[in-house]
């Protein structure tokens, strides 16, 4: 059941770009500039991360009050091949 979850959740325009704009920024980036990439709204763009976190695709790093995100080594990969997808579309 949880694989089937999470397929869903990448399969969706919305978290396949989140994926993307994380592997294509040049370092960590906060949520609220993912959101505004992605024209997607901020609450629906943590939610998405919060997942993606579980999964273990992503990292949350605290500083002070903000939180930056940078892509563990699976979830690069996991970008890396939506993209090769999306580029043989």
């Amino acid at each position: 059941m949880a694989k089937e979850r999470l397929f869903n959740i990448f399969f969706r325009e919305k978290p396949a770009l989140m994926l993307l704009g994380l592997k294509n920024s040049k370092g960590a980036i906060y949520a609220s500039s993912l959101a505004k990439h992605i024209d997607c709204t901020y609450s629906h763009v943590v939610k998405i991360l919060q997942e993606m976190e579980k999964a273990g695709l992503i990292n949350f790093e605290k500083q002070g009050r903000l939180k930056l995100l940078t892509l563990t080594k699976k979830g690069s990969d996991i970008a890396d091949n939506i993209n090769s997808i999306r580029n043989l579309l």
